[in-house]
């Protein structure tokens, strides 16, 4: 999902794929927008994911205002709950959610789907794209 947006978004101008575990506070200060992807586990945010707001938070706390952002969970059932809990924290931001979530369901609900490596189809990765696509040329234009 990340790997498609950030394609998509580097067709319209510089864009920055980064891990959570690698991200830090500079990154988000050299930064015009974000889109935040990550699973959803037991119904929230991933570890890697909420360590990365919490070692972020308040080093950037009042330099993001405005920047746009947009998220994207992947989730075995229907991942509202992490979508939530990310828009709480980048509420806290002040940053400017400019498209809804998109949230992509594996619908992984067994032990075993739950570990197997998870292959996305194009239907589920083009509004990945989209979003990407539309993040970046808003950036590009000015739009934000």
């Amino acid at each position: 999902m990340a790997e498609a947006a950030h394609a998509a978004a580097s067709a319209e101008g510089p864009a920055i794929l980064l891990p959570a575990a690698e991200a830090g506070p500079k990154d988000l200060l050299a930064a015009g927008g974000y889109i935040f992807c990550g699973p959803e586990n037991l119904a929230a945010l991933s570890g890697v994911m909420k360590e990365f707001f919490d070692r972020c938070y308040y080093p950037v706390l009042g330099q993001l205002n405005g920047r746009p952002y947009a998220q994207m969970i992947c989730a075995g059932s229907d991942g509202d709950n992490a979508a939530r809990q990310l828009a709480r924290i980048t509420t806290g931001w002040r940053l400017k959610e400019v498209q809804p979530p998109v949230i992509v369901n594996t619908r992984a609900q067994t032990e075993k789907q739950i570990l197997a490596d998870k292959v996305l189809g194009e239907g589920d990765l083009k509004p990945c794209r989209e979003m990407g696509a539309a993040l970046g040329a808003g950036l590009a234009m000015g739009m934000f």
